[in-house]
């Protein structure tokens, strides 16, 4: 999950996209690579005093478990000395949390990584693990505002991984259909990126913006809200692509 700009629903859609495919009886890891700790924090766990993907110490031996079947953590880590290292990371850090990574890949059917709001090193070092990514939109004025260094960045990372990252798909967030804006907005994507745009959209909804505060999914917090209802749409199409 990558965007360059914060507040675009990224870990909103890590965290409920998580939750909808491991209802869906999906195997389902979720990994937070942002220094906020925001995935971690939006399911009722606390962040560790040392991040996983940066010692030597078998990732399997750090995962926790979520409360909710199916569905598994990576924490994220506040500690300087651990962020400093995944912001700064050299070519051996990066190698290190793609071996981190693929050494769990068959466990399960899907691993979601949630990046900081950034193109650093540390982002970059995610893209290298992934196979494929998935870029939250924002039906805002500014939305399509910085894309270009951010896709510069993924298409380098392709290259130097001989076509293991591929685009997963894009996602409109934050979606107002009385706003002509929105609708806007919605064209222009369509019109740049074209079919991996899914055709799913995540409405502005207050629960999705609650859930977190109270340790839960949407789906924990609020099943029946457009929110839920969203994600749980957006699980289906993303099974369906898969």
């Amino acid at each position: 999950m990558v965007n360059q700009k914060g507040g675009v629903g990224k870990t909103t859609t890590s965290v409920n996209l998580s939750a909808a495919l491991a209802l869906a009886g999906q195997r389902t890891l979720l990994v937070d690579m942002d220094p906020q700790c925001n995935a971690t924090t939006s399911l009722g766990i606390q962040p560790t005093n040392g991040h996983a993907l940066v010692g030597e110490e078998d990732l399997a031996e750090r995962i926790m478990e979520a409360r909710q079947p199916n569905l598994s953590v990576v924490p994220g880590s506040r500690t300087f000395h651990d962020v400093d290292k995944l912001a700064h990371a050299d070519d051996d850090q990066a190698k290190l949390v793609r071996r981190h990574l693929d050494a769990v890949m068959d466990d399960y059917d899907f691993v979601l990584i949630d990046c900081p709001p950034s193109v650093g090193a540390l982002t970059q070092s995610a893209l290298t693990a992934s196979t494929e990514v998935l870029m939250p939109i924002q039906c805002e004025y500014f939305a399509m505002e910085g894309l270009t260094q951010l896709i510069q960045t993924i298409k380098k990372v392709m290259v130097a991984t001989d076509g293991r990252l591929t685009f997963g798909g894009i996602l409109l967030t934050m979606y107002d259909p009385h706003l002509e804006l929105t609708h806007e907005v919605d064209e222009e994507v369509r019109d740049f990126f074209g079919d991996i745009v899914f055709d799913n959209v995540v409405p502005r909804d207050v629960s999705l913006c609650e859930a977190p505060s109270h340790g839960q999914t949407v789906f924990q917090y609020a099943p029946r809200s457009r929110g839920a209802f969203a994600y749980t749409q957006l699980c289906m199409e993303v099974l369906q692509r898969d």
